[in-house]
């Protein structure tokens, strides 16, 4: 059989946690704040080409919780991994990576943003499943509307409230 009539595949060849950061820049202090801080958290998404079919996708999870002007944490996790996938349209090999591959990772972001924020002496923060095929539909339209305009726009950051 020719590569052209092989099947598309794909396959996870590894799940692994990239970076790891945890800040409490204000401690011991804020331990004794007895408000609810407010948390943002924002997402992100790189791909590397490996080579041979293979593709490194990172998802990096950001949560801030602030009071006021004073933060409370800062939790940033980047959890990649490398997948292979062969015989794949182009046009189909762009979502594959930005959608299929962060809804893989997300899970196991969440673990760690959740058990990192605990470990640090707070509630844990559950971060609430996210749509990725929506987050890319948007960051195409808004690179679609950015070309039209003569602008070139790299949006890869998605903030969730």
């Amino acid at each position: 059989m020719t590569e052209q009539q092989e099947a598309p595949s794909f396959a996870i060849e590894k799940l692994y946690v990239k970076d790891l950061s945890l800040e409490v820049p204000n401690a011991p202090e804020i331990y004794l704040e007895r408000e609810s801080p407010e948390v943002n958290i924002q997402l992100q998404t790189g791909v590397k080409v490996l080579g041979d079919g293979a593709y490194e996708v990172t998802l990096t999870v950001t949560v801030t919780a602030k009071l006021v002007e004073k933060t409370v944490f800062l939790v940033e996790v980047g959890q990649a991994g490398i997948f292979r996938v062969k015989n794949v349209p182009e046009d189909n090999l762009e979502p594959l990576l930005s959608i299929a591959c962060p809804n893989i990772l997300f899970p196991y972001a969440r673990e760690v943003v959740s058990e990192s924020i605990t470990r640090a002496g707070f509630a844990p923060v559950l971060l609430q499943p996210v749509n990725f095929e929506a987050l890319y539909a948007a960051r195409a339209q808004q690179e679609q509307a950015g070309a039209e305009a003569g602008a070139t726009a790299a949006a890869s950051t998605d903030t969730i409230q």
